[in-house]
Parts: structure tokens; C-alpha cells; sequence
């Protein structure tokens, strides 16, 4: 059973990236894959508005529950968001660090984390969204606690298909390792990748958006090192 986390700063297509990931890997790979939705979604519909400080780590809590009930049913989840995304807010919004610790416990335990980057145009998308301002300090935020606590991740870029393709790449190392592509699996949507990925040498993975956890890091740090 795999966990991939979805996570990055609001308006960069989380949710229909991890709806468009789920639905192509369950009908091209042959595998129980399952999609968990952001639960802070339907938390502040049925609320009518956006949750207090005091409220942001029963939103985490079940944000996670939901994701393990998915993995104990299925053969890969992909999360839309984790506990790290609301322990991020509540640390931007709320000053308030407490939920960072779990929160990276609980994407340690994540197989793969895809991280969306900041190349679509914002979009308004009632309570949740606080404005462009807000995707930045997110998105370095994000970059810092999982360097912090020694995280690796992709980064996912580009629009429309070339978005989707860009999480396949990542992806499929990953599937490969497992031995979850081949053998008679789906009808050949990972041929090419299959291809791509077993001519080249061991750890070097590269994309059109540079998608190796370790060049992420390298270049936070020079430019961290440059300020």
C-alpha cells in the first residue's frame, strides 16, 4: 500500500490534480487507488466559515484518520492535503507551532509528498482562499519544515496535462520500485516512463521541471546562503 501527500499553497490545483491522478492510475495501473479530499473543505461548508485556532488540529486529526481508513482498503491513496498543510496555516495565521511536530510525523509516513508549484493564476474559491499574497509565505513554509525535518519531495508543475504528467513522473520511480507496473498491469500508459527511467543511471531522475528532491534543497540552500 502507497501514500502519496499532495500539498502546496492554495490555488495550485491540489484537488484536481489529486482527482486526475487517482482516476489515471486506477484505470491505466490495474491498482485500488483512492482519492481522500481535503477535509478543511467540507469542514467550512458545513460550518459556514473558517475554522479558529483552537479548532485547527481536530481538523488535522481528521484529515489524517481519513487518509489511513482509504490506505487500509486500497493499494495506493493519494491525499489531497495532510496534517502538514493546517499545521502550516495555523503556524502562518495563528502563531501557533504545537501542530508541526505531528504533522511531520505523519508525512514521514508518506511513501512520496508532490508538491504543487506556484505557476497557475490564483483563482477565488470561497472562505478557504485568502488571496495571491498568501501563496509565497506558504510555499516557503512548507519548503522549510520539510527541509527542517529531513524530507524529501517532487515538485509538480505545468498546466493542464503537462501538470498530470509532470506527478506521473514522479510517481513512477516510485511504482517501479514496488513492482507495481508491468506484468500484465493496465494497457501501457507507463511504457514510456518504464523506458525513460530504466536508461538512466541509478538516482538520476530529472524532468522538463527539475523534480529531484535533492536539486529542491540544494537550491533553497544557496539561496537561503545568498540572503
Amino acid at each position: 500500500m502507497l501514500r502519496i501527500a499532495l500539498i502546496g499553497a492554495e490555488s495550485t490545483g491540489k484537488s484536481q490534480l489529486a482527482q486526475a491522478l487517482a482516476e489515471r492510475l486506477r484505470r491505466d495501473t490495474g491498482l485500488r487507488c483512492a482519492m481522500v479530499p481535503e477535509y478543511l473543505r467540507h469542514w467550512c461548508e458545513q460550518q459556514g466559515r473558517t475554522p479558529r485556532a483552537e479548532e485547527q488540529a481536530a481538523i488535522a486529526t481528521e484529515q489524517a484518520r481519513q487518509i489511513e481508513a482509504a490506505a487500509a482498503t486500497h493499494d495506493l491513496v493519494i491525499g489531497d492535503t495532510t496534517p502538514l498543510m493546517t499545521a502550516i496555516y495555523s503556524q502562518l495565521l495563528f502563531r501557533d507551532e504545537s501542530l508541526l511536530p505531528a504533522a511531520l510525523d505523519f508525512q514521514r509516513s508518506c511513501d512520496l509528498t508532490l508538491l504543487t508549484a506556484l505557476d497557475l493564476p490564483w483563482v477565488a474559491d470561497g472562505l478557504q482562499r485568502d488571496g495571491p499574497q498568501i501563496q509565497q509565505p506558504v510555499d516557503a513554509a512548507l519548503r522549510r519544515a520539510l527541509i527542517g525535518a529531513g524530507l524529501a519531495w517532487s515538485s509538480v508543475g505545468g498546466r493542464d496535462e503537462a501538470r498530470l504528467e509532470s506527478a506521473l513522473n514522479a510517481i513512477t520511480p516510485l511504482l517501479l520500485r514496488r513492482g507495481l507496473l508491468g506484468s500484465g498491469r493496465g494497457n501501457g500508459l507507463f511504457t514510456r516512463l518504464q523506458t525513460r527511467q530504466q536508461a538512466l543511471p541509478e538516482q538520476a531522475w530529472f524532468c522538463q521541471n527539475c523534480d529531484v528532491p535533492e536539486c529542491e534543497h540544494a537550491s533553497l540552500r544557496q539561496r537561503q546562503g545568498a540572503a
